[in-house]
């Protein structure tokens, strides 16, 4: 968490363990604030650790971060990696969806103090443009939006109806609207105000599967309207709805429901979701309990047993199933027919293998729009070392005729007004031509820098090269009849095998166990395998002398030369490909993948080249260009060098018609 404040909730956890009561108690904290004009950190207990200051202007904020620890620990997760949605985002992304509102501007009428003669002859014929146009003069206002208010399919300041939240965790999207409808009506009638407020109110859909976060929704957002003066703390007062009528309002459009596994509690279907749904495998839930293990199969096997009419209620279960794609593909069903989507996602999805079902989906199904990509997400979300990704979805059928990438986006450029984004944000329209010839109808989206010169080279990279066969094409000139190129894992996990894997003895007569802290580079920038087999100039107590000699089972099979990759970069490490020859009898780790080459393939190499080992050299190099790692950067999932990356890599080695050199 940012500006020093990260620690006020653990010390909170150690004066008051109890989750439920720490939130109970903030809540009515915040109400007595509200009541009795006084700073919240005056009316918490004696025994809570002092508010930051940071902490003392958005209540509601606070609530976010204990919610998202009491949704952790009901998961058997640390609550130190818990991060909910921060307000700067929300606003960014509530503005973005923004309708243009059908309120009369108050336009303070703008006047200037230059008198026409105090001005160059050549300026005069100008003069009007330096003037802004009368306050008297009223605006236009769209009669469809009029229209569209008075059937209440959304607001007069421009919030489509319903508005929804799948998983609305302290509903966050919703009070930062709220805030923003607010701040529209200011110097407004407060009877239009006032109407306009109860229509939003009663197209608010808040959906979670926790009691008491449901139970904290509706307190918090009665609380934030009463803060902004759309509500009435107690009694009826002019131009504020009553509190007992929002009270009702909200009792029945914030409800506790499962939206995976149960119908949409509303006959009404949104207009527009923002949600930023649970980023957690379904694996990975229920640790630490006894029945965790059970619960989770139970929960697999009943998610893949739902149906809807059309058929499976989820087509994109594949792989260790993360529950954000399964509200994506949910969010789709329930969305209505001139809908909009906004959702919070890891920017892994954009990339890894498992989610190429849901881009599928989104691409061919539906309209996938917008995306803005947050690399640097421990801005955002402090601590966080994940990318982030906005999907803007729409749910017109077949619609998806290009992608807008937007970002880099950095927490800077986030904005409160307008598109919710800085105009200096590069954008790039990535048409479905291009999008199938570069992801191979994978519908990956590339990682682009956010430097013009970078780009423009990346871009120019991307085009030539997705031109070429792939190394796992069955086309490609490696590839046989029998056997395409394939790329396989170190055949040594190493935990289940740690107790036969130790540090370097050259007394010994074990055998080298290579790993990803073994592949480095020279000045140069070439790349080789630094181990103390090979090399004496390791010190002792070098990374590279540990867990270096495989001293387990010697009917493990021993392999000739091969090929390998390093399977983990650093996050510093400049290169991401690191390619070498691995010498005849080295065990390969599970951090290291290697190219499995059958004898033909291998007898087709040492035809070229005339010796099997130059042949894998000269490999290497084709392995090692810059260019071909530039493409590698571009698609990369996470620190993770996938196989599937690696057999996507496009390369012409350039002996197909006997020519000896690769092409460039």
């Amino acid at each position: 968490m940012q500006n020093g404040v990260s620690g006020w909730y653990a010390r909170l956890d150690r004066c008051l363990d109890n989750r439920q009561t720490q939130i109970e108690m903030w809540l009515d904290a915040w109400e007595n604030s509200l009541r009795t004009h006084q700073p919240i950190a005056a009316l918490l207990p004696e025994n809570w650790p002092t508010l930051p200051a940071n902490l003392l202007t958005d209540p509601g904020h606070v609530l976010d971060h204990l919610l998202a620890r009491h949704d952790a620990e009901s998961d058997g997760r640390s609550p130190r990696g818990a991060h909910p949605t921060p307000p700067r985002l929300a606003d960014s992304i509530i503005s973005s969806e923004m309708l243009e509102p059908t309120i009369q501007p108050k336009v303070k009428k703008q006047t200037t103090n230059m008198h026409l003669a105090d001005l160059p002859p050549g300026f005069q014929k100008h003069i009007k443009k330096l003037n802004f146009p009368p306050s008297e003069e009223e605006v236009t206002l769209d009669e469809n939006s009029l229209e569209a208010v008075q059937r209440s399919e959304r607001t007069s300041s421009g919030i489509p109806l319903p508005f929804s939240d799948m998983s609305c965790g302290g509903g966050i999207f919703h009070a930062r609207m709220l805030r923003k409808h607010s701040e529209l009506f200011e110097g407004q009638s407060t009877d239009l105000c006032k109407e306009d407020t109860e229509r939003l109110f009663r197209g608010f859909q808040l959906v979670d599967v926790d009691e008491l976060v449901v139970r904290s929704t509706r307190k918090r957002l009665l609380l934030e309207a009463i803060r902004l003066g759309l509500v009435s703390l107690e009694g009826e007062q002019e131009g504020k709805l009553s509190r007992n009528l929002v009270e009702t309002i909200l009792e029945q459009n914030i409800v506790c429901s499962d939206t995976l596994q149960e119908d949409w509690p509303w006959d009404q279907a949104p207009r527009l979701i923002i949600a930023n749904p649970p980023w957690l495998r379904i694996k990975d839930r229920f640790r630490g309990m006894e029945d965790g293990s059970q619960r989770r199969k139970d929960l697999s096997e009943k998610l893949r047993g739902l149906s809807n009419d059309d058929g499976p209620r989820f087509s994109t279960m594949r792989g260790n199933v993360n529950l954000y794609r399964l509200f994506i593909e949910r969010g789709m069903q329930v969305l209505s027919t001139d809908g909009k989507m906004r959702i919070v996602a890891p920017d892994s999805l954009l990339r890894e293998q498992s989610s190429h079902p849901l881009r599928k989906l989104l691409v061919e199904k539906h309209s996938w729009n917008e995306v803005w990509a947050i690399e640097e997400a421990n801005l955002l979300f402090p601590g966080m070392t994940q990318g982030v990704a906005i999907l803007g979805i729409s749910s017109t059928p077949n619609g998806t005729e290009s992608l807008n990438i937007i970002g880099p986006v950095t927490r800077s450029d986030l904005r409160r007004v307008g598109s919710g984004i800085s105009s200096r944000v590069p954008s790039f329209s990535l048409t479905q031509e291009q999008w199938v010839q570069w992801a191979r109808n994978t519908w990956a989206v590339p990682r682009l820098p956010r430097d013009q010169i970078e780009r423009k080279s990346i871009l120019k990279i991307l085009d030539s090269m997705s031109q070429l066969p792939r190394l796992g094409d069955r086309d490609h000139w490696l590839a046989t009849q029998e056997q395409t190129v394939k790329v396989r894992v170190g055949e040594i996990d190493q935990t289940a095998h740690s107790s036969s894997i130790s540090s370097w003895d050259k007394a010994k007569s074990s055998r080298p166990f290579i790993r990803g802290v073994h592949f480095t580079e020279d000045e140069t920038g070439r790349v080789y395998i630094r181990h103390p087999a090979f090399r004496k100039d390791i010190p002792s107590r070098a990374n590279e002398r540990q867990l270096a000699m495989w001293s387990g089972k010697t009917e493990v099979q021993t392999y000739g030369p091969r090929l390998a990759c390093q399977a983990i970069v650093n996050a510093h490490q400049e290169r991401r490909l690191r390619w070498a020859v691995i010498p005849k009898g080295c065990i390969l780790g599970n951090s290291v993948n290697h190219i499995e080459m059958n004898q033909a393939i291998l007898n087709r190499l040492t035809a070229a080249k005339g010796d099997l080992q130059k042949a894998l050299e000269w490999m290497c190099g084709q392995l090692n260009q810059r260019n071909l790692d530039d493409w590698a950067k571009a698609w990369s999932a996470n620190n993770n060098v996938n196989n599937y990356e690696l057999e996507m890599l496009p390369l012409q080695l350039g002996l197909e018609s006997g020519v000896e050199e690769a092409a460039q």
